[in-house]
């Protein structure tokens, strides 16, 4: 069995900068990490294969840097990981880059010496983007079922049982055949650290290969920015607007304070 699992590498700050002339994210000296979401991703995967067999591979688009993010999923115990790193790939939105990720799980699909059952594993969303686009639109370039929101997991056979959070408080339970892709949310389980042997191992008995567009034997206006349907006008940080109102006295007269308030503001 082969257990995708698709990860990104965001800046690792709780709060973005912007610079005022271009309108784009300031980068320079912001650590980077993997995406929080995608490391539930990861440590599922890492435990289906230990309750099942099977090799977990992760995948990541971006630029060349973001072969540390690969490193770290590799200390965790991920067996095999690849790059798709290339300026042709740049300025992708979510379908583009879902595209991208679809060519080379085909092409790793369609290298295997015999047909296999697998597993796409995605997080809920990136934080630099919150979407959670990329997932189902992976699903759907792959043209297997999808399963969002999921919280917990179980394999039986050639089957998937999980539960997807649906609603706000409401839970519902979905079965399918694999191949498939689910989108885990971070109450699924608590990610591992990597130990010392994992991370040697990483960087000197594993590796990350590097996949470019001809790699990919990928058509070139369909991925990066020529293959994006949508294109970022501007990126800011919201002005606040008004100061916080403080409410004072009894509970209802707070109470009575704040409806005529949210009456006036026309929330009610």
């Amino acid at each position: 069995m082969k257990i995708f699992v698709c990860i990104k590498q965001v800046p690792g700050i709780s709060e973005v900068k912007i610079d005022p002339k271009t309108n784009t994210l300031i980068r320079s000296g912001i650590p980077s990490i993997i995406n929080p979401h995608d490391k539930h991703a990861i440590e599922l995967g890492l435990t289906i294969k230990e309750n099942h067999g099977g090799e977990v591979i992760a995948i990541s688009m971006g630029p060349p840097q973001a072969e540390e993010a690969l490193r770290e999923a590799l200390s965790m115990g991920v067996d095999k990981s690849y790059l798709l790193t290339d300026r042709a790939f740049a300025g992708a939105d979510t379908l583009a880059t879902s595209h991208t990720l679809a060519l080379a799980i085909k092409k790793l699909l369609k290298d295997l010496k015999k047909a296999e059952p697998y597993l796409v594993i995605c997080g809920t969303q990136a934080i630099d983007g919150d979407t959670a686009q990329v997932g189902p639109e992976l699903a759907e370039e792959l043209g297997i079922p999808q399963i969002t929101y999921v919280l917990n997991f179980e394999l039986k056979e050639d089957r998937i049982i999980v539960e997807r959070v649906f609603r706000a408080e409401e839970v519902i339970i979905i079965e399918t055949k694999l191949p498939a892709l689910i989108s885990v949310l971070k109450e699924i389980n608590n990610p591992r650290k990597p130990g010392i042997k994992g991370i040697v191992d990483a960087y000197e008995k594993k590796k990350v290969v590097f996949w470019n567009s001809e790699d990919l034997k990928a058509d070139k206006a369909e991925v990066g920015l020529n293959g994006s349907m949508t294109e970022v006008w501007k990126i800011f940080i919201p002005v606040r607007k008004g100061e916080h109102i403080k409410l004072t006295g009894t509970i209802d007269d707070m109470a009575n304070e704040l409806v005529k308030n949210l009456k006036e503001d026309k929330v009610i």
